[in-house]
Formats: structure tokens, C-alpha cells, sequence
């Protein structure tokens, strides 16, 4: 297992982080089911080769993915790195959602009673709340950071200008900064790199990447002519991630040429292409499976040339917005 700095933190984390997203019983929207049983074998396997990050968040079904993530890690759970968040609507109380103080402090106790732990390591805002005033919230992290409950904070789907808004007060407030951006990032899905990818590394925030697969769309397993049933898309009456699709099967074709090259999986190599990003501190993967998970860390000890890293990057290119195409201009001037 390859390890990151958590943005510009001493923190070491595992560059593959397990997403804890699927982990139900019950059912919650597409994320299917997994028994137990199932999700202990996930949880150990990934221990047992290396994985000392896991992820999940408090509306994922509404706290049943924290409780099971808590009881699958057992006596492991203080020697790994847990990262929740918190923003989600949890009940039709119109107190129980958002980034007030009120909130959070209401919800990292549930959280921690969830995990069975006494401090989460990465406690992140789930989304940008237009409701409560970026102070209110930011004070109220800071407060759990001092008083112990919370290690480090980070921030998740935050368009630029919010972080950079977010990170100026935290410095000038002297409190605990966000250290960690979760956002989504995929062969797919590159647009993060024209604002929010500069803000990140100009404030040493870490980027951990969300649905690196696009979906599962670049497992290969979607073709032009088959969308398997039962999958995420063909449940979708209108795809969650938007991209173009005949794009998207233009680029699995190339990345099977890749797969055959390096005797890897269609997947290995789209998540290997993100591994290259030097802004990604972890790629965060949520399976359903043994299988899905065994197949996703074969990404690990093995790299892309920059020739084929760069004829990724190439083929994947989305159009340049104003105003980068317009600063491009004047770039040597």
C-alpha cells in the first residue's frame, strides 16, 4: 500500500480509502444492499492489505452506514482513520440538517455514538449550506476540534471560491483549518481542476477523489449496446454523474487498450490515471464486493507511463471555461 500526507498534515493516509457509502442492510437509494457478512469481509480484506482510511458520512441511510462501518472495524477502529461528515437532512425536524452550530454539535455525538469511538480524525461539511453564515459554522468546528471530539476538518463538493472564502477566515480567525476536499474526480469528470484544484493546492488542502469510476461506468462493464440490469445506471432514469456518454464509451475502448498493455482491469487503470494526480492525497472506492474491492487495489504497486498518462489526459480533456481560456492567453505576457 502506497500512504499520502492528508493535504499538508503529518497525517499519513492509505492512497486508496474505503467508502462506506453501500454499507446497508436496509436499502438506501442506489447504494444497494450488503449483508454483514459481506461487509466484514470487505472491511478485513482491506486492513489485512493496507487500508488505514475509511469513509462515510452520517445521511448515508441515515446513520445505519457509520454503525455498520463501527462494527465491522471491532477493537480496529481506533487504529485506523475515520472520516464522516455532517450537512444531510436526518429527519423532517428543520433543526436536524445543515451547517448551523445547533446541528453539528448535535450531530457529531451521534456520530460518535454511531462508531463507538470518542473522536472522529476527519470530520468534513458535507456541502456548502446557503442557510447558515460560514462563521457560525466555521466557529463551531473549531470548537470540537479544541475540545477533542474532532482531529481535522474538511470540507466536501465546495465550489472554489467557498473554499478559498472558508480557509481566508479560518487564518485570520487563528482556528483549526480545513485540511481535506472530497470532491468528485474521474476521467469523467475533470472540471474540478480549473478552480477548485488550484484553490486546494494554493491552501494545502488535500483532495480525496469520490466516484473515481465515474459511476462504475469506467469498469468497462457498460457498453454501447449493454447497460447490465440491475446496475446504477439502468436503476437511473437520469445518470447522478453527468457526462457525455459517447465520450464515455470512446474512452473505456482506450482504456481497454491500456488494460491489455499492462495486464490490468479497465478499472485499474482509470483509478492508476487519478493515482498520478500529485493534488490527491486518497481515492476514495465503494464496492459492493470482495471481488469489486480485490479487483480496485490492484491499481496500487504498478504506474501508467507519462506517455500514456499523458494521452489519457489528452483524450479526457474538458473544454477550457472563461475565464481560464482567456487568462491562457496572457499567460507569458
Amino acid at each position: 500500500m502506497e500512504y499520502r500526507n492528508l493535504g499538508n498534515t503529518g497525517l499519513k493516509v492509505s492512497v486508496i480509502c474505503l467508502g462506506a457509502m453501500t454499507f446497508t442492510e436496509k436499502g438506501w437509494r442506489s447504494a444497494g444492499t450488503m449483508s454483514f457478512s459481506e461487509i466484514q469481509k470487505v472491511v478485513d480484506y482491506a486492513l489485512d492489505n493496507g487500508v488505514n482510511f475509511f469513509d462515510t458520512a452520517d445521511i448515508y441511510a441515515f446513520g445505519e452506514s457509520e454503525e455498520l462501518l463501527g462494527k465491522a472495524l471491532g477493537n480496529r477502529k481506533n487504529d485506523v482513520i475515520i472520516a464522516t461528515k455532517v450537512r444531510g437532512v436526518m429527519s423532517d425536524d428543520p433543526n436536524d440538517r445543515g451547517l448551523s452550530r445547533y446541528h453539528i454539535f448535535k450531530s457529531i455525538d451521534a456520530s460518535l455514538k454511531r462508531l463507538g469511538r470518542d473522536y472522529i480524525d476527519l470530520y468534513q461539511v458535507h456541502w456548502w449550506d446557503n442557510s447558515t453564515p460560514i462563521e457560525e459554522t466555521i466557529d463551531a468546528l473549531n470548537d470540537l476540534v479544541r475540545i477533542g471530539k474532532v482531529r481535522y476538518i474538511g470540507i466536501s463538493d465546495f465550489a472554489g471560491w467557498q473554499i478559498a472564502r472558508s480557509v481566508s477566515l479560518q487564518e485570520a480567525k487563528n482556528y483549526a483549518k480545513f485540511v481535506s476536499a472530497q470532491m468528485y474526480y474521474s476521467l469523467l469528470g475533470r472540471d474540478i481542476e480549473f478552480e477548485v484544484v488550484p484553490a486546494c493546492e494554493a491552501l494545502g488542502l488535500g483532495i480525496l477523489a469520490w466516484s473515481p469510476l465515474a459511476g462504475g461506468f469506467l469498469t468497462g462493464k457498460y457498453t454501447r449496446e449493454n447497460i447490465p440490469e440491475g446496475s446504477r445506471y439502468a436503476r437511473m432514469e437520469r445518470p447522478f454523474l453527468r457526462f457525455d456518454f459517447e465520450k464515455g464509451y470512446f474512452v473505456v475502448d482506450e482504456l481497454r487498450k491500456l488494460a491489455e498493455k499492462y495486464n490490468a482491469t479497465v478499472s485499474q487503470v482509470a483509478l492508476n490515471w487519478i493515482k498520478a494526480k500529485p493534488f490527491i492525497s486518497s481515492i476514495i472506492i465503494g464496492v459492493r464486493s470482495l471481488e469489486q474491492l480485490k479487483d480496485n487495489l490492484g491499481c496500487i504497486n504498478w504506474d501508467l507511463s507519462e506517455e500514456d498518462i499523458s494521452y489519457l489526459d489528452e483524450i479526457t480533456a474538458p473544454e477550457r471555461p472563461y475565464p481560464q481560456w482567456f487568462l491562457d492567453m496572457f499567460a507569458d505576457l
